[in-house]
C-alpha cells in the first residue's frame, strides 16, 4: 500500500512540478517511481485482443514481457518495466533546463531529449550497481528475490559487462554536452557507485539517493548556460534531496521487517511512527528551497501557484499515510 502511495505522490507531484517552469505554463504533464516509487508508473490503454487472444498493450512491463526473451532479464535489469525512477531521475533535468530558459521561451527539447536519454542509461546503470552489489540480501527480500541477478537469470560477469556498455553509452551522452558539465557529470559517477552501500552504514541512505538522483537539477542549468549559477542552482538540488527523502521514505515503509532480519537500515526505521513530522519538515524545507529558487530566478505568479498545488499535494499524501506500529521481532 505504502509503495502504491509513494507512486501515486511522484505521479501528482511531476504534474504540478512541471507546470512550475518556464514555458510548460498550463500545461498538463499527465503521464505515469520513484520515483518511486517503482510499482507505479504504466501507461494503461484500453486493451484491444491480439491475434492470439491476448490483450495488447502499451505499459512499460508489457513491452518488456513482448522482448525477445534473451533480452528480458537485462530490461529487468535496467528496471525498464518499473519506468518510475527512471521519471524522478529525468525530472530534476526538466526542473533546471526549463528554469534555464530565456523568459518566454520554451525548453531547449533537445537538451530534454539527451538528458531523457541520459537518464535511461544511468538509472539502469545505476540499478545494475545496486542489484551487483546487493544480490546476497534480494534473495532474502520477498519483492527482491526475483531480479535477475538474484534469481540467477544473469552472471555477476555478464552484469559487469552490460554495465560497462550502459555507461559507455552514458558517456556518449554526455560528451554531448559543454566541457563544463561533462566535468560536473562525472563528478556523481562516485555517488552512482557508492549510493548502493549507503543502508548497510547509515540510517539515513535515503539522503544518499537524493543526493545521486538530484545531480541533473545542477547538469540541466548547465548545459543551457555553461555554468552553475549558485543562486539558483543550489535551492533546486536542495529542493530535490528533500523531494527524495520523501518520498523514498514512505516508499522504505514497506520493507521495514525485511530490513531489520537482514541487517539494512533506512530512514523509515530512524523515524518509525514519527515519519509524518519528519515528512512535515521536508516538506516545508522543499517548498522553501523552491520558492528561494523562483525569486532568484525571476519567476512570477503561475510559479508560486504551481507551489501551492505542490504544497496541498504533500500535505494531503502526508494526512493519507498509515504507519505501522513500531516493529517488534
Amino acid at each position: 500500500m505504502l509503495g502504491s502511495r509513494a507512486a501515486g505522490f511522484a505521479r501528482g507531484l511531476r504534474s504540478v512540478a512541471l507546470a512550475s517552469l518556464p514555458g510548460w505554463r498550463g500545461r498538463s504533464f499527465a503521464l505515469a517511481r520513484a520515483t518511486g516509487a517503482p510499482h507505479g508508473g504504466d501507461l494503461q490503454p484500453s486493451a484491444c485482443p491480439g491475434p492470439r487472444g491476448r490483450q495488447l498493450s502499451l505499459s512499460a512491463a508489457a513491452v518488456v514481457n513482448s522482448a525477445p526473451r534473451p533480452l528480458q532479464p537485462y530490461l529487468r535489469l535496467m528496471r525498464l518495466d518499473k519506468p518510475i525512477g527512471t521519471w524522478l531521475l529525468y525530472l530534476p533535468c526538466t526542473w533546471s533546463i526549463g528554469l534555464a530558459a530565456e523568459p518566454g521561451c520554451f525548453p531547449d527539447w533537445y537538451m530534454l531529449s539527451l538528458f531523457g536519454t541520459g537518464a535511461i542509461l544511468m538509472r539502469g546503470a545505476g540499478c545494475t550497481i545496486n542489484d551487483m552489489w546487493d544480490q546476497d540480501y534480494d534473495k532474502k527480500v520477498t519483492r527482491t528475490a526475483s531480479r535477475p541477478i538474484a534469481a540467477g537469470d544473469i552472471s555477476t560477469f555478464q552484469s559487469f559487462v552490460f554495465l560497462g556498455g550502459q555507461l559507455t553509452l552514458a558517456l556518449g551522452v554526455l560528451l554531448c554536452l559543454n566541457y563544463y558539465s561533462i566535468a560536473l557529470g562525472a563528478g556523481s559517477l562516485l555517488l552512482v557507485i557508492t549510493y548502493p552501500l549507503m543502508k548497510r552504514i547509515t540510517y539515513w541512505p535515503q539522503l544518499a539517493l537524493g543526493l545521486t538522483f538530484n545531480w541533473g537539477a545542477l547538469l540541466g542549468w548547465s548545459a543551457i548556460k555553461g555554468s552553475c549559477d549558485p543562486s539558483v542552482c543550489l535551492p533546486l538540488y536542495f529542493s530535490g534531496v528533500m523531494w527524495t527523502l520523501i518520498y523514498d521514505t514512505i516508499y522504505a515503509h514497506q520493507d521495514k521487517r525485511d530490513d531489520v532480519l537482514i541487517g539494512l537500515k533506512s530512514t523509515a526505521l530512524r523515524f518509525g511512527e514519527n515519519t509524518k513530522l519528519w515528512l512535515s519538515g521536508f516538506s516545508v524545507a522543499m517548498l522553501g528551497a523552491l520558492s528561494l529558487v523562483g525569486v532568484n530566478s525571476g519567476q512570477t505568479a503561475p510559479y508560486y501557484a504551481a507551489l501551492g498545488a505542490v504544497g496541498a499535494h504533500l500535505t494531503h499524501q502526508k494526512w493519507g499515510l498509515k504507519i505501522l506500529p513500531r516493529l517488534v521481532l
